[in-house]
């Protein structure tokens, strides 16, 4: 086995944001998360509006996307759209298209509206049934309008039972009308839609939806972009974000109030607008300024301080969850009950559950081999998954070297406290094993028991011989994180006395440290 490694993580200043410029809206719209009807009372008024547009330029955002309700309701919504096109902030608009005409549009190109991103839930029929009779007539007759005007145009579908079939169809629909870029995203149990259960799609659609996508990006004929509640870890979803990112996979954690945040009717800011619940908001821009909200240190704290280990379920000990930590809040806090709640709705979620609800069916000495296998591939998440079963059937009687494999695996997985009861699970019955000795060491320096950590290191170190080196490499990698650059090679010039191997295997550190 390998040694033990090290992970961080880091996150931005606020790039965009979402602002319910308003809740009036002229549609019902079944899956409406915010069910909105009437403008309501507390409605930012032009001035208010206007000024938070300066503290959005002040903040140096590069876009904002006005929605609602139904943002064209508003009257004065191409003011706000112009205000943040002085203020260097791109203004993109999601409507449902109703109210689009040649007047409106000409107030979109003098306010500099980046993007007109229109709503469209499905063919003729299934549209209008979800939204308004009429609506996708008219939906489709403000697209050409737009796209004639020379304004950049995007469609945006909240995938659900009714039309998860029918988006081949809705592409060509989209294609004669020259749409070049659509976002698909999962409409959530909340507002109108919790009342329609049955029309919510299950885990095992949101493979589809990434096929369809994947299949687009093969074809060229439109870029189909997945919401942030659609993924994760597919193998086809990151080629598709690779497409799109120049060869980079950009997934990460929910950028809740990190790197955006959601603005209600009201001025009150909260970290994404579809959790809108009371607890969730952190400040009024009537109370206090955009930036004053922002950079408070207790506001955003439930995403902000958000760690793996608060998870539930599979997400605890995915080895993603310490880079996606349950992916997008929403989905969680909607299909789980909880924004740490497991996260049902990945993909990858979805595929390791299917290959773990195999496992029952083999004998505990097979899913030990499954496992030892799984490891030797680096497929450490089916290994836990194997061994982690394989150890409940066999108690107390589980031998050391299992136990040492199960706490490896665990550490590679980022699953700190498993991997550290494992280890302690074997001192208890063999207090000089230095694998164990030096996988409890480093389990206690990523717990922040740095000394603790190291003095187990060292007590490694001190009972290894030259046929098993990792202790001198890993307390040499950790001095060094701490900047004890010194010490660190002093331990590794220790080992490289020791052994030709371990020279080698500790060259790349050594050329950093004599740097």
């Amino acid at each position: 086995m390998a040694p033990y490694t090290t992970k961080k993580i880091m996150f931005n200043k606020p790039v965009t944001a979402v602002w319910e410029i308003t809740m009036g809206c002229n549609m019902r719209c079944k899956h409406c998360g915010s069910s909105c009807h009437e403008a309501l009372p507390g409605q930012l008024n032009t001035e208010e509006a206007l000024d938070l547009c300066d503290q959005i330029g002040e903040m140096g955002l590069q876009w904002v996307t006005l929605s609602g309700g139904e943002p064209t309701t508003r009257k004065d919504w191409h003011k706000i759209a112009r205000r943040l096109s002085e203020n260097g902030v791109i203004p993109n608009i999601i409507t449902n298209g109703w109210l689009i005409n040649e007047e409106m549009l000409d107030k979109a190109v003098k306010a500099g509206v980046g993007t007109f991103a229109f709503s469209l839930d499905g063919l003729n029929k299934t549209h209008d049934y979800i939204r308004r009779e009429g609506s996708y007539q008219k939906t489709m007759q403000a697209i050409e309008l737009s796209r004639q005007r020379g304004i950049n145009v995007t469609a945006i579908t909240t995938i659900n039972n009714m039309n998860l079939g029918e988006l081949a169809e809705l592409k060509q629909e989209l294609l004669k009308r020259d749409v070049k870029q659509w976002q698909v995203q999962m409409g959530f149990p909340m507002g109108n839609f919790a009342g329609h259960h049955d029309m919510v799609i299950q885990p095992a659609d949101i493979d589809t939806v990434i096929d369809f996508a994947y299949q687009c990006m093969l074809e060229s004929s439109i870029e189909v972009m997945l919401g942030d509640c659609i993924g994760y870890y597919n193998l086809k979803e990151i080629e598709l974000f690779k497409h799109r990112c120049d060869g980079a996979y950009s997934r990460s954690a929910c950028t809740a109030g990190k790197q955006t945040f959601g603005i209600l009717h009201n001025g009150d800011i909260l970290g994404c607008t579809s959790i809108r619940e009371r607890e969730y908001i952190e400040g009024s821009i009537r109370n206090q300024s955009l930036r004053e909200i922002w950079e408070n240190p207790d506001n955003f704290s439930w995403n902000r301080n958000m760690r793996k280990e608060s998870l539930g379920g599979f997400c605890k000990k995915c080895r993603f969850g310490d880079r996606c930590l349950g992916g997008c809040a929403n989905s969680k806090l909607t299909t789980g009950g909880s924004i740490y709640a497991e996260n049902r709705y990945c993909s990858y979620n979805h595929a390791i559950k299917d290959r773990i609800n195999q496992f029952d069916r083999f004998s505990t000495e097979e899913l030990v081999s499954m496992g030892r296998n799984y490891v030797e591939k680096d497929y450490c998440q089916l290994a836990e998954s194997a061994l982690n079963i394989a150890l409940q059937r066999t108690g107390k009687e589980a031998d050391i070297d299992l136990w040492n494999l199960y706490g490896y695996v665990n550490f590679k997985l980022g699953n700190i406290q498993e991997s550290l009861e494992a280890n302690e699970r074997v001192l208890q019955r063999d207090p000089l094993s230095t694998y164990a000795l030096k996988g409890k060491g480093l389990c206690l320096y990523h717990l922040k028991k740095p000394d603790e950590g190291i003095e187990l290191l060292r007590k490694a170190v001190s009972l290894t011989d030259k046929s098993f080196m990792d202790p001198y490499l890993d307390l040499a990698i950790v001095l060094s994180d701490m900047g004890r650059n010194d010490e660190a090679l002093s331990v590794i010039e220790a080992g490289r006395e020791l052994s030709e191997q371990f020279k080698e295997q500790s060259q790349k550190l050594y050329q950093q440290l004599l740097a």
